[in-house]
């Protein structure tokens, strides 16, 4: 099997299973109970609390624990809505958002509330003058944009952003960083929320964590009964919380080497990708090497990605998370419809070899000649 579809989920660590393993079997009392098994939960707890801060380098009391980065985003958004409705009409964001900022934002748009796509450079980074430009629009309550495209790839320049929003206090900033935390360096120095996923990092599914500054306040998605936060209701769940804080320390560790041969492989990749004809690199020069977006003309995606599976090579078409037959983040940065509605991703990671890569390559324009003769 040739796996070449991480950015929609990773395969769990198996060190990160073991701790999740033996957490649930030793550590069987609520985190919340008053006798010694809630306390010695609630003590193993605290401590993942505090080394997962330590590794984000923020305050543990600014961890909101969720089922991913899904709810994370829309935690943020309602919560922040629902918190300061006075505060501003205005959100700015991108096209390249996660279906779970764009969706929920729709939602907003119709009882009232302004959605500004700020506009993109040809390499698909955030133009920061006309970001700048929506701000000065006084009823701005929220800037939502992801540190990393899941499609794209596209890195933006977050902190550069942050200074601008810093400017406007009535204003929030958020990042989705899912795509990009265990990938690549982080800062949230300059964000006020940050959203991430722990299965993105050889986590386990159903954990991840929304990074709250404590000056800011949120109303929560759910009532009723105690959890880790007043922001989010629900029995702790210590395994995957101890789990999530193994996984990001072991995701962390050697960074630089293991983006090192990530690039090498991408490099290698786009190369030989480059000589096909009819294939149209999407991922610009400003995306992470992890993620390569790619269209290939006349081939529908799933017919591309079935073609693939047949020599048991995985890949994805856009996000595993979205719905429709176009890709808006392709769209927005190509201009191309056509590409648009093509268009494919190889998410490869540091556990990819120069093998598997080449598999692909050729198995890639055998499919291509095939599908063409049709």
């Amino acid at each position: 099997m040739v796996y070449l579809d991480y950015s929609a989920t990773t395969p769990v660590d198996p060190m990160v299973l073991d701790t999740f393993v033996k957490v649930s079997k030793e550590y069987i009392g609520n985190a919340n109970s008053l006798h010694k098994l809630g306390v010695q939960s609630k003590k193993l707890m605290d401590e993942a609390t505090n080394q997962l801060a330590n590794l984000l380098q923020v305050h543990p009391t600014e961890i909101i624990y969720t089922s991913g980065a899904t709810e994370s985003n829309n935690m943020v958004i309602k919560g922040l809505v629902s918190r300061y409705p006075a505060r501003g009409k205005q959100i700015i964001t991108t096209p390249l958002e996660h279906s779970s900022i764009l969706e929920p934002l729709k939602k907003l748009e119709n009882k009232g509330y302004h959605i500004s796509y700020v506009k993109l450079t040809p390499e698909g980074c955030v133009d920061l003058a006309d970001l700048s430009r929506l701000l000065e629009q006084e009823d701005t309550l929220l800037v939502t944009i992801a540190s990393v495209s899941s499609e794209l790839g596209i890195l933006q320049p977050i902190d550069e952003i942050g200074t601008l929003v810093q400017k406007y206090p009535k204003c929030f900033f958020h990042s989705d960083i899912t795509q990009a935390l265990g990938k690549i360096p982080v800062s949230l120095d300059l964000v006020d929320f940050a959203s991430f996923s722990a299965h993105k990092f050889y986590g386990l599914k159903g954990i991840g964590g929304l990074i709250k500054k404590k000056s800011i306040e949120l109303d929560p998605l759910f009532d009723g009964g105690k959890s880790t936060t007043v922001y989010r209701s629900g029995t702790p769940a210590l395994p995957l919380i101890v789990s999530l804080a193994k996984a990001l320390r072991l995701a962390l560790l050697h960074l630089d080497q293991k983006e090192e041969k990530v690039q090498t492989l991408n490099h290698f990749l786009r190369e030989e990708l480059k000589e096909i004809p009819g294939l149209f690199i999407n991922s610009t020069s400003h995306s992470i090497p992890h993620i390569l977006n790619i269209s290939i003309e006349g081939i529908k995606p799933e017919t591309m990605l079935h073609a693939l599976e047949e020599a048991d090579i995985y890949i994805s078409t856009m996000s595993a998370c979205s719905s429709g037959v176009e890709s808006l983040a392709v769209k927005s940065v190509t201009k191309d419809k056509t590409r648009a509605s093509t268009s494919i991703r190889i998410s490869v990671s540091h556990q990819t070899t120069e093998e598997e890569v080449r598999k692909l390559i050729h198995e890639l324009k055998k499919c291509i000649e095939r599908l063409r003769l049709k």
